[in-house]
Formats: C-alpha cells, structure tokens, sequence
C-alpha cells in the first residue's frame, strides 16, 4: 500500500515529537516543522498528502501558511487539518474559510487525530477505500487487482502493480529512486537503487500502449512521475 506522507507543523517539541511518533506507528511517512516559513518550503519542495497545521506557530502564523498553501498551484489541493487553542467559533469558521479542510481544538486526543486524518484520506486517495483509480486512460481496480488501459487489459508482475499504484496516488508528483523505494519496498529495505530502474522499464513495457510511448515521465536528477 502506498505511504500517506505528512507535513507536521507543530511548535510545542513534546506534541510534535508525539505525533510523528503515533502517526509513523500507523504507517506514514513523516516530516516536522515548528516554523511556518519552512513548512512553506518544505510543502514546495516536496509535496505531502496532508499537513496538519498549528495555528500559533514561529515565523509565519499558521493561518497565513493556510491561506499561501491554498493560493499555490502545486498546493492549493493539499488538505490541511488545523490545530489550534483557540475556541471562539468566530476563529473556527476563519480556520475553514482561509482553506483549512478541518478543524481540532487543543487539548485533543491523538486517536482523535489519527481518525480525522484517515478519514480525509480515504476521501481523497479512492484505492485506500477499494475504489477503482484512474489516472488519464489507465484504471487500476484494487479489489479485483487488475489494470486497464483503455479498455485493455494489462499484465503485471506483483511488484510492478505497486508501483503503478504508488505512481497512480499522486499523478504528476516526480518521486526519486529513495521515495520508490521506501513507498514500494518499505522503509529499511536492502534494495538497491538500481533495482528501481529495472522495475520502471519493465513497467513501462508492460503499459506501453501500440505506438510504443508510456505515460511514465523521467525527470533527470530527479527520479520519475506518472503524467496524468
């Protein structure tokens, strides 16, 4: 199953140092920040499936990180789960209204959170929920455990269908040969690099429509990405 990847925006250490811990438990990929400015940064650079955002943070406040995120082309889709002290449902409603697609007042229960998170992601990435996926004329349908492209039916070896499914998550993101591996193989693996490329060709032979081309982009210095 492809790896959910948050971008954690926390400035009290104890918290932020909590929740990595819980979520990673449940089997996501996590990066923290206690400073709005960088999660600016770090959201650019590589984007996440779901941030989960402190109002009250150092450097730009997490309201006006909100409100940026949502005015980004590359982030305006990102959903971003808020954290705040603040009460008044006044602050709230502002909280929805600058973008932010829920809200958690503090104190909260970190299983509270963790089900708020899974809940959006359910609704954003269908193959978690056994929903069929399609990403231009490729359909891959998770129960049934087959792939499509238009209208074909196409054959793959076990590892190259999780690494279809793990482009087809994100279409368009480039993923280097590290993000492959930890989100193919897993986290730890002694899979070599190498082994990446190996699976990529045979993958792109696999869905090579009959003039040859494959919608698998490769972005030098990079690593690879689904065209959608």
């Amino acid at each position: 199953m492809p790896i959910a990847q948050l971008l954690i925006v926390e400035d009290d250490p104890a918290l932020s140092e909590l929740l990595e811990y819980r979520f990673e438990k449940e089997g996501y990929s996590v990066r923290c920040t206690a400073d709005g400015d960088e999660a600016l940064v770090l959201a650019a650079e590589d984007k996440p499936d779901l941030i989960i955002l402190d109002w009250m943070i150092e450097g730009t406040s997490g309201i006006e990180v909100c409100r940026r995120l949502r005015r980004s082309k590359e982030t305006s889709h990102v959903p971003i789960i808020m954290l705040t002290a603040r009460e008044d449902e006044d602050d709230r409603i502002r909280g929805l209204d600058t973008g932010a697609d829920d809200y958690v007042t503090k104190p909260f229960s970190p299983r509270e959170l963790l089900a708020r998170v899974a809940a959006v992601m359910r609704r954003i990435r269908p193959v978690l929920a056994g929903e069929s996926v399609k990403v231009g004329d490729i359909t891959l349908d998770p129960v049934a455990h087959k792939v499509m492209r238009s209208g074909t039916p196409i054959k793959l070896g076990p590892t190259e269908y999780r690494l279809l499914q793990f482009f087809m998550e994100s279409p368009g993101r480039v993923f280097s040969r590290n993000q492959l591996l930890d989100g193919v193989w897993g986290t730890g693996s002694d899979i070599e690099l190498r082994t990446v490329d190996v699976h990529i060709r045979r993958l792109r032979k696999a869905i090579a429509d009959e003039s040859g081309s494959d919608p698998i982009r490769t972005v030098r210095s990079a690593g690879y990405a689904l065209e959608s």
